[in-house]
């Protein structure tokens, strides 16, 4: 099979090319797991992350990717319940232990055995992938292979930290950066919340119309002051300022959840900005968010298919993962990119 790997650790603004393709064997499922033939992938910032080191792999070569809709083709023993042909999803939890504390209490996610699809173990950059049968997802029958693939991460992932938003309805809220995640957020909102108003902050005046077209009241700059205190605001972004200037338009109480699985390096200067008085001064918090849970995965699935959630999508072809992953660099983001397998 044809698959992309990230061989090493390396610079993308020194490296265009930071995937190679290679034939690699089919792997074969073991106990519990199934063979899938992928269909799509999605492009995600951790990719830049994990090829930037900021996120390392576990072994090279690694095959990337971890939002994979695909096609079963095969299963291992034990696995019961999951047909030949059935149109499965993959996220970004590969698998955890299942019998610690923080699993029996759902927190898989914070797992100490916690393995990332793509970066821990192959993903979905490849013509085929297995993966533990109990960690893929029925997709919904109104979603296109190419829409449901951004479902899996960005869309989970910003209904987990939607979730630890604990956003009441009617209630201000904002959204800092607009891409993947965040324009899958928006639109849960407005659905789950729809007496809130939205507010976004995005550097790039093409995000803030896109914003706009979505429903939200209000865009602005990174640095900008909303025109209301805000109830509780998502952090997409993977630099420091924005998280000073979302603190600095929360409302007393007001919570700040940070969306990123890495923050590039300290930015001494941004952070000497930091002032108790102005950030953190009456109850504010702070919260981050630790990958997925299989539960966050279905739940938003269930929930996605009720409301017809249809992310914006930019397909590109299997031969083009390399530029797919530098117009995510180059901040050239608009909706989620999606990979074609096929």
């Amino acid at each position: 099979m044809n698959a992309y790997v990230i061989q090493g650790i390396t610079d993308l603004s020194e490296n265009s090319e930071p995937l190679r393709m290679l034939e690699m064997p089919v792997p074969e499922p073991a106990a519990g797991e199934v063979l899938l033939k992928v269909r799509t992938c999605g492009v995600c910032h951790t990719e830049l992350d994990e090829i930037e080191g900021r996120t390392p792999p576990a072994f090279f070569p690694v095959v990337p990717g971890h939002q994979v809709v695909g096609e079963v083709v095969a299963h291992g023993d034990g696995v019961s319940g999951l047909e030949i042909g059935s149109r499965v999803g993959v996220a970004w939890i590969f698998s955890a232990c299942g019998k610690c504390e923080l699993c029996l209490d759902g927190k898989e996610n914070l797992c100490s055995e916690f393995r990332a699809t793509g970066r821990d173990a192959h993903g979905g950059y490849a013509e085929y992938m297995v993966v533990p049968a109990a960690y893929t997802y029925p997709i919904p029958d109104n979603f296109s292979d190419a829409e449901a693939a951004p479902l899996l991460c960005a869309g989970a992932v910003g209904y987990r930290s939607l979730t630890l938003l604990h956003l009441q309805n009617g209630q201000p809220a904002g959204l800092t950066g607009f891409g993947a995640s965040a324009h899958l957020v928006l639109k849960m909102m407005n659905y789950l919340y729809p007496d809130s108003p939205v507010h976004v902050f995005a550097r790039n005046p093409e995000e803030r119309e896109f914003a706009f077209s979505l429903g939200a009241v209000w865009a602005g700059d990174t640095t900008d002051s909303a025109p209301e205190p805000l109830a509780g605001i998502i952090d997409t972004t993977p630099v420091w300022l924005p998280v000073l200037s979302a603190l600095e338009n929360l409302r007393p109480s007001g919570r700040l959840v940070i969306n990123a699985i890495r923050k590039e390096s300290i930015d001494t200067k941004v952070l000497s900005g930091l002032d108790y008085a102005t950030h953190l001064w009456m109850e504010k918090e702070i919260k981050s968010v630790a990958n997925v849970t299989s539960a966050d995965v279905r739940e938003f699935l269930n929930i996605s298919g009720e409301m017809d959630l249809k992310p914006d999508v930019q397909l590109y072809p299997f031969e083009e993962a390399n530029a797919a992953i530098m117009d995510i660099k180059q901040r050239r983001i608009r909706g989620a990119k999606v990979l074609s397998i096929e």
